[in-house]
């Protein structure tokens, strides 16, 4: 049997600069590999269009990068115990620097769709690793500080990545939105390394489960696949995306069964007999389904039916984070006098609220009125990622910290992706439903549809410019009520998530300090 190669006793928890130091090259690193899963969005376009290719050719740019990230990030517990993990992420954020000088210099398609895939791959453990090299590093008394500083990092990077992408493709150019990345990922990498060089977590000659990495890379490739083409294809009327299906359901369930029978497997399912994990990793997945489906639905409402620029969408949807930011150190700090289930079905309960909320706007919402539940979603944002976090990694020793943190981030990335992909399907769906239920009230027998005929007619539209308008305002009330039915959908889910967090029990202990359950 493999032994660790160093049995050093455990390192003294990090004070003072040297903590403040890796704390913000961890927090740039994180927030530089979650803002590239949305900064390159709103460039497509701007992409496909300078390199000669279509809009759907050029979201090739998105799904590469979310296949490989997503592959990789179950994968970070076995790498990182096979040589380190200041080894590993040090070198992830050095390779991620590389690869997006490369993706900015890319001169064609297929050019930039293998840099992104490159990118991707490299970036897989950087999440994962920066969470357990902070609670690893931090007292124990303010490990609940240290989720905090970086769940606040998941939240802010998703919500400026559009509008930041959005600005440098306007203002400069597109290759821009990789360059960034260089003096982020120098900083950050050079600040790790100085830092922990050595503080390095003690490492393991694992063989490789050669089986298990290649049903992982079929199953959750091929499942990335067909979320993030789905809609494109027409789902399963597309033999594509039921091939992909097809392959994902088997690969994934053998790789289940190989899993949890191989001696030294790639990712440690075992993980989920543990009860707080197990129904921690459900209510963190979910719970990120609906938030995330808002952030998706929302600014594609206010562009394609309220007139909003990609600019004006981004400012809208920016204010979830307002009191995020100003909750999230305090619920850190305090973290182990609170009551985390209470905690964590307030912000389901704020989460149901805002989607509520959302449903119940008309087109004549203005700006102010829009802004107002996007700022009420952010206690519930703040409520959320801490308690849940803690509730999942209580009780685990320090040494199954990345383990761990890979396989619930690898969940709280895929539900990102079903989340964008079924509320997209939803919303559409819903949209042509209420077009065809409202059209069956625009004829010659419903007053109402004669009298505003009649009177666009008066004011001198000819009939085929009449029928145009009319049939322009159902379809705006059809995407506004199927927003609706998407939010109202949201709201149910999220108060039906309450249940879920109950079913933890404590007492949830110290993160990282091996506690009981």
């Amino acid at each position: 049997m493999s032994v660790p190669t160093d049995k050093s006793a455990p390192l003294k928890p990090l004070q003072g600069a040297p903590l403040a130091m890796l704390t913000l090259a961890v927090a740039l690193a994180t927030f530089m590999e979650i803002l590239d899963l949305s900064i390159a969005n709103v460039a497509v376009p701007t992409i496909a269009g300078n390199l000669g290719v279509s809009a759907s050719q050029g979201t090739w740019v998105i799904s590469s990068y979310s296949v490989a990230s997503a592959i990789m990030l179950p994968l970070t517990g076995w790498i990182s115990k096979r040589f380190g993990e200041v080894r590993v992420f040090s070198l992830s954020v050095t390779l991620f620097v590389l690869m997006s000088m490369m993706c900015g210099l890319s001169t064609s398609l297929p050019m930039l769709v293998f840099f992104r895939l490159m990118q991707g791959m490299v970036s897989g453990p950087m999440v994962p690793l920066s969470q357990s090299l902070m609670l690893n590093n931090y007292p124990p008394e303010r490990r609940g500080v240290a989720l905090a500083l970086w769940s606040m990092t998941i939240i802010i990077a998703p919500i400026a990545g559009p509008i930041l992408g959005g600005w440098i493709t306007d203002n400069f150019s597109w290759p821009w939105i990789f360059f960034i990345n260089v003096p982020i990922g120098l900083t950050a990498g050079f600040i790790t390394w100085r830092t922990l060089r050595k503080r390095e977590t003690p490492t393991l000659k694992l063989p490789i489960d050669v089986i298990g990495l290649v049903l992982l890379v079929a199953g959750v490739g091929a499942l990335q696949l067909m979320l993030d083409n789905g809609n494109d294809l027409d789902w399963f009327g597309s033999p594509l995306i039921v091939a992909l299906a097809v392959v994902a359901v088997v690969a994934l369930c053998y790789f289940v069964v190989w899993e949890l029978t191989e001696k030294h497997p790639v990712v440690d399912l075992s993980l989920f007999a543990r009860r707080n994990f197990r129904y921690g990793v459900i209510a963190l997945s979910l719970g990120f389904f609906g938030f995330f489906a808002t952030t998706i639905i929302f600014p594609l409402w206010l562009q394609t039916t309220m007139g909003y620029t990609a600019t004006w969408a981004g400012l809208a949807t920016a204010p979830s984070g307002v009191l995020a930011i100003i909750l999230m150190p305090l619920i850190g700090r305090n973290i182990q006098r609170l009551p985390l289930r209470v905690l964590s079905s307030f912000s389901f309960i704020a989460f149901g609220i805002a989607a509520f909320w959302f449903g119940s706007f008309n087109l004549d919402a203005s700006f102010g009125q829009l802004v107002w539940p996007r700022v009420f979603q952010g206690l519930g944002i703040a409520a959320f990622f801490i308690p849940i976090n803690q509730i999942i990694l209580s009780g685990l020793p320090p040494e199954r910290l990345a383990v761990a943190s890979g396989l619930s981030n690898f969940f709280r990335t895929l539900a990102a992706s079903f989340a964008t992909a079924i509320s997209v399907f939803v919303w559409d769906h819903r949209a042509i439903y209420h077009h065809a239920t409202l059209n069956e009230y625009v004829n010659v027998y419903n007053p109402p549809a004669i009298d505003f005929i009649a009177r666009t007619r008066a004011l001198g539209l000819p009939p085929e410019s009449a029928n145009a308008l009319v049939d322009q305002m159902v379809s705006q009330q059809s995407v506004m009520l199927a927003t609706n039915d998407v939010f109202w959908g949201i709201g149910v889910l999220c108060l039906l998530l309450i249940g879920s967090i109950w079913l933890t029990r404590p007492p949830f202990g110290t993160v990282g300090a091996g506690a009981g359950h």
